[in-house]
């Protein structure tokens, strides 16, 4: 699955740009709040606003604070998986988990680089998806980390052998060099951001990410 990042889009174009990925499967909203991360994007009224015009379902990325506040209302303006933070919640994630399935959405736990995945592993029986972070949460354009994806080919090797039902997901720096890694470890959902939007033609660079991810994951 393609998830194409907004945050590599043009703001000032919002609808235009979301039409232009209409051929993903989802398209990944970052929600940024200034404290988690340094970087402050979009809220609310915004994502509401996408979820009207947007061919595709909405993956928003919530990195925010107390993200158990705020998570059932995204979940709520139809995004069709909210995924926080593991490092942000104040209290046990799969609280966070039972709301945002209560009002209708995938709930999804994120982990930074450095997090270790052991320490959520029982958290995640609770979860439909799993963001595993390729880069540090709060920039768009940074390098693909690939000293991660120990903790992708895990949480494969969790999901193959019935331990966890969910997807598992990468962001950050994914590109069509670093897709065919990512894919080989076991990632099922790929966020790309400029590989799509920094493209002439997102459709096709959609189909050809898409294509790389299938072929490396097949072997």
């Amino acid at each position: 699955m393609i998830a194409p990042s907004l945050l590599s889009a043009d703001f000032a174009r919002l609808a235009d740009e979301v039409a232009r990925v209409a051929d993903a499967d989802w398209l990944h909203v970052d929600v940024m709040d200034a404290h988690f991360v340094p970087n402050l994007t979009l809220g609310g009224p915004v994502v509401e606003a996408i979820a009207r015009v947007s061919p595709v379902p909405l993956d928003c990325h919530l990195m925010i604070e107390a993200p158990e506040r705020w998570a059932p209302g995204y979940a709520e303006l139809g995004a069709r998986n909210v995924t926080v933070h593991a490092e942000a919640c104040t209290g046990d994630p799969r609280d966070v988990a039972r709301d945002l399935r209560a009002a209708g959405a995938l709930a999804g736990l994120a982990i930074k680089p450095g997090t270790p995945l052991e320490r959520y592993e029982d958290v995640l029986r609770d979860f439909d998806t799993l963001l595993v972070m390729t880069v540090e949460p709060g920039f768009g354009g940074q390098a693909f980390i690939a000293e991660v994806l120990p903790k992708v080919r895990r949480a494969r090797e969790l999901v193959d052998t019935g331990h966890l039902t969910l997807l598992v997901e990468v962001d950050g720096g994914v590109n069509a060099d670093t897709i065919e890694q990512a894919a080989e470890a076991g990632a099922d959902v790929f966020v790309a951001g400029s590989a799509v939007y920094g493209a002439d033609d997102p459709a096709r660079a959609i189909a050809a990410l898409r294509a790389r991810a299938t072929a490396a994951a097949a072997g």
